[in-house]
């Protein structure tokens, strides 16, 4: 079936929809309870923090063997827009149970274990459950921890969740009534065919969402509309409409776009698709540069992960995203497209000031480029009032390449939080290069961070603490690289 140019069309439960009506900053959630009346999933801190709103999204991704597969995420409905929807799978709570009311065991296991006790964080847990029980037959205690991170519970202490969830997965060869399972090649099939074969407009003027069917097509929209806001993941253009009441005038859907979906992988490095989220980009990071897979655990939760993108966290030039400084000190390049072609910088030449970046209008952020890792010493630690799912109070990463007498050869230091702009710690490299890899060399660096940065006060953290944190980061990182665990843990102690 050919695309119609003027709606959204997706399929929701088992129903297909096509919306030709719809602003641009619409919410799924408001969607969901005002126009379809599916109050199951709820409207919590309407920011992707409780995980009440979360259900699931299927969608069309490449396999790695030249096809497509079916792909489930959990998703925050509450700062996920409608115009994002387009040939998508959206799978909301009322959809679980059989038509006989006979409950799927994973709400069963909800029941049986006590896992509700006020309720209205309850839809949320089961649809964060029921993806992990799609995707893991055998869950450990982590992993399920990890599927829940995105939700918040205040009445049972999590501990009767995870429990349900370990049952759940017990009866999972028995659950042959699975909305899902039973259906998967039939979705796969009607996806196909909603597959956008033209550029989408939904709306009059400059009042409008856009969805382009292509790179090309991007690049057109954009030179027509400059000051368009482009959307991929929305986890922060979400709340520039659910907390600041702005509009999008027009908006510009991405996240559909296959060209900027691609994960290149060469000796070179890594290439990322601006599209590319947390939850795609995770193995290829991880499995390149082990201290960035650790670093994606802390961002958000899983619902947070699944629809952020590595772009997107670039693309917002914000002092405090997680991304930026790992990547900075790895070397990377950004390009950036337009109807004009392309052009590549140095990543850390992206970020000129607090709002600023080198993006000329009609220009979008096309892919990352991170270089390979090559043997030198690589971290990135995150701090943050909470452990999951927090905005950063500071994040330091920091790379060094030692010589045969262990000497620096290299070093490159980068913090987000302590300035604007995510920003290299010069006067410290400085002080590094040339000397010895020893702990008397790196007092000398963290006196020099007084030089590079005078960290602003806010609510997340004080100046002096993030300057102490910034100088205790760099201590720990040389002694995480010499391999000196019993200093390291008295560090610990009194950091």
């Amino acid at each position: 079936m050919a695309q119609a140019a003027d709606s959204i069309r997706f399929i929701l439960n088992d129903t297909e929809v096509a919306v030709s009506e719809v602003a641009p900053t619409a919410t799924l959630l408001d969607f969901l309870r005002l126009e379809r009346r599916l109050t199951g999933t709820k409207e919590g801190c309407a920011e992707g923090d409780c995980g009440a709103c979360t259900v699931l999204v299927g969608r069309l991704a490449k396999d790695g063997q030249g096809g497509e597969r079916l792909v489930y995420e959990s998703v925050n409905a509450c700062i996920r827009f409608v115009g994002s929807l387009n040939a998508t799978h959206v799978v909301t709570v009322e959809h679980l149970a059989a038509k006989d009311g006979t409950l799927h065991p994973v709400q069963q296991a909800m029941v049986d274990l006590h896992g509700s006790q006020c309720g209205f964080c309850t839809p949320g847990f089961v649809m964060s459950l029921y993806g992990l029980w799609l995707t893991n037959d055998n869950p450990s205690r982590a992993a399920i921890e990890k599927a829940l991170q995105g939700n918040l519970c205040r009445c049972t202490g999590y501990e009767p969740i995870v429990r349900a969830a370990e049952a759940a997965a017990r009866e999972h060869p028995s659950a042959i009534f699975d909305p899902i399972m039973r259906t998967r090649e039939a979705v796969t099939a009607r996806l196909k065919a909603l597959q956008p074969q033209e550029t989408i407009v939904v709306g009059k003027g400059e009042d409008c969402l856009i969805v382009p069917a292509d790179a090309a097509s991007l690049a057109t929209v954009l030179s027509e509309h400059p000051t368009a806001t482009i959307v991929a993941g929305a986890t922060d253009v979400g709340l520039w409409v659910t907390k600041q009441m702005r509009t999008l005038n027009p908006a510009v859907f991405i996240n559909g776009i296959a060209e900027l979906q691609r994960i290149d992988r060469t000796e070179a490095g890594l290439t990322i698709g601006a599209g590319v989220s947390y939850t795609a980009a995770f193995d290829a990071l991880s499995s390149a540069y082990p201290a960035f897979g650790r670093l994606i655990d802390r961002i958000g939760g899983e619902q947070v992960r699944n629809m952020g993108t590595i772009g997107g966290n670039i693309a917002n030039g914000s002092p405090i995203g997680d991304s930026p400084p790992p990547l900075i000190v790895l070397g990377a390049a950004v390009t950036l497209g337009s109807k004009d072609g392309t052009r590549t910088l140095p990543l850390e030449d992206f970020f000129i000031a607090y709002g600023r970046q080198d993006r000329k209008p009609g220009e979008f952020v096309e892919s990352i480029f991170v270089p390979a890792l090559h043997g030198d010493h690589f971290a990135a630690y995150k701090l943050s009032k909470r452990r999951d799912e927090d905005i950063s109070a500071l994040l330091g990463a920091f790379r060094v390449a030692l010589d045969e007498n262990n000497h620096v050869r290299t070093a490159l230091i980068a913090y987000g939080g302590m300035a604007a702009t995510p920003k290299r710690a010069k006067a410290a490299e400085a002080a590094l290069i040339g000397q010895r890899w020893s702990e008397e060399t790196i007092r000398a660096a963290q006196a020099a961070l007084d030089t590079d940065y005078q960290p602003i006060n806010d609510w997340r953290a004080t100046s002096a603490y993030r300057m102490l944190a910034a100088k205790n980061l760099l201590m720990r990182f040389f002694l995480e690289s010499t391999g000196e665990k019993a200093q390291l843990r008295r560090f610990e102690e009194v950091a």
